[in-house]
């Protein structure tokens, strides 16, 4: 992990500020979803990518009956029909 060099107060609501230039450099707008991950002692925040519900993966996912669903999983179960 590479530090930022940039500290920041968490406020009464336990919120914290990302500085525009973060937030540019990694394309984050406002109202983008971010996911939290606790690692150790570090707390990771990531843009939220949807997953596929049965593989994980991250590639090809559509919205699916409000569940992600990877084009590989679709092309699957549209073959256990046959």
């Amino acid at each position: 992990m590479k530090p930022a060099g940039v500290v920041r107060k968490v406020d009464q609501l336990g919120r914290i500020v990302l500085p525009k230039s973060l937030r540019k450099r990694y394309l984050m707008n406002e109202g983008d979803p971010v996911e939290i991950f606790v690692q150790g002692d570090h707390i990771i925040l990531e843009r939220y990518r949807p997953k596929c519900v049965f593989c994980g993966s991250m590639v090809e996912v559509v919205d699916f009956k409000e569940r992600y669903v990877c084009e590989a999983c679709m092309t699957e179960m549209n073959l256990l029909k046959n």
